[in-house]
C-alpha cells in the first residue's frame, strides 16, 4: 500500500473571508482514506539545517521566532501564529519524507507542499520556505543525487523556485502557468510556458506534450512534480479553462515521463482555490490516486 504524508492536523487560524482554502488538506486526505488505497503517516518537520541549505539564516531565524516584519507576513499572505511555524516545518518535512521515499520505492507523495513563491531571503504568496528546493538540495547533499528536474504545472509561475535554481545548469524548472496570472513579475525559469487565459484541454496538453521531452534531455536522476490544480476552469484565482478529465491527462503525461525515464518522481499538492472547495479537493485527490494506479500497473508490468 502506498504512503503519503500529510500535516493538515496543525492548524492555522485565518482572519473570517481569507481566500486561502485551509480546509481543502483534511479533506484530499479524507477523499482517500475513504477510499483505503493509501497509508497515511505525519509528516515529520524539517530540520533547520536543511532548511538553511537553501534559505538565508537570518530569514529562517526571524520567520521560526514570530519576529518577520509586518509587510513580510503580509506578502506571505498569513498572520503569525505557532500553528503556522508547525505546519510550515511539516509541509517541508512531508516533501523531505516523500523525496527519501520516492528513492526507496520510485514515487512518494506529500499532502502538502508546492510552496514555489518562496524565495531564498523572503514569503511570498502563501509559501513560507520552497519544499522543493529543501529537498532538492537534501538529495544532493545526503543523496547522491547531482541531477534533478522540476515540473511545475500550477497555474502561478514556479517564481521562488526559478530564483533559487537560476543558473544551475543541474537543475532544470519547467513551468507551465498563466500568462497574465500571479506573480505578475515573474522569474526566468530554464523553461517557461506562459498561457493564455482561458486556454483550455487540447492546447495546454499539446505545449506539454511538445516540453515534455525536454526534461527527459536534461537526464534528472529525480523528478519534483508541483501538481497544483487550480488550473480548473472552477478555480477562483486561476483564469484557466482546464476540465478535470484534462487535468487527469496531464498527470499521467507527467507519470508516464518518469516512468520511461526510470526515475524516482516526488508529487507535491501545489494550489487550487475552487468554489465550491470540493471540486478543488476531489481534483487534489485524483492526482495520488491516479499516481497509484499508474504506478501499480507498471510495477504489475515490470
Amino acid at each position: 500500500m502506498p504512503k503519503l504524508f500529510y500535516c493538515d492536523h496543525h492548524q492555522i487560524t485565518l482572519p473570517q473571508g481569507h481566500k486561502f482554502p485551509i480546509d481543502k488538506y483534511r479533506r484530499v486526505r479524507e477523499i482517500l482514506a475513504a477510499e483505503q488505497i493509501f497509508e497515511f503517516e505525519e509528516a515529520p518537520f524539517a530540520t533547520v539545517d536543511d532548511i538553511k541549505r537553501v534559505h538565508e539564516p537570518a530569514y529562517v531565524d526571524s520567520f521560526l521566532a514570530g519576529a518577520l516584519t509586518p509587510a513580510a507576513y503580509r506578502r506571505i499572505g498569513f498572520p503569525p501564529s505557532e500553528g503556522l511555524i508547525k505546519r510550515t516545518l511539516a509541509s517541508v518535512g512531508g516533501t523531505l519524507a516523500a523525496t527519501r521515499l520516492a528513492l526507496e520505492e520510485g514515487w512518494g507523495g506529500n499532502l502538502a507542499g508546492g510552496t514555489h513563491h518562496a524565495f531564498r531571503g523572503e514569503g511570498s504568496g502563501f509559501c513560507v520556505f520552497n519544499d522543493i528546493a529543501i529537498a532538492i538540495s537534501w538529495a544532493r547533499a545526503d543523496a547522491g543525487i547531482e541531477r534533478a528536474a522540476v515540473i511545475d504545472l500550477d497555474v502561478h509561475q514556479g517564481d521562488g523556485t526559478a530564483e533559487i535554481f537560476g543558473g544551475d545548469t543541474n537543475v532544470l524548472t519547467l513551468s507551465l502557468h498563466g500568462k497574465s496570472n500571479f506573480p505578475f513579475r515573474k522569474q526566468q525559469s530554464s523553461i517557461d510556458i506562459a498561457m493564455e487565459d482561458k486556454t483550455g484541454d487540447a492546447e495546454y496538453l499539446s505545449q506539454l506534450e511538445v516540453v515534455l521531452p525536454r526534461v527527459a534531455e536534461h537526464s534528472p536522476e529525480i523528478i519534483f512534480y508541483q501538481a497544483g490544480v487550480d488550473g480548473l476552469a472552477s478555480d477562483t484565482l486561476g483564469k484557466l479553462a482546464l476540465t478535470a478529465e484534462g487535468l487527469e491527462q496531464r498527470d499521467r503525461m507527467v507519470f508516464d515521463l518518469a516512468r520511461r525515464s526510470e526515475v524516482p518522481l516526488v508529487i507535491t499538492q501545489g494550489g487550487g482555490y475552487g468554489k465550491p472547495i470540493e471540486l478543488t479537493a476531489k481534483a487534489h485527490a485524483n492526482v495520488y490516486r491516479t499516481a497509484a494506479e499508474f504506478f501499480a500497473k507498471q510495477a504489475v508490468e515490470l
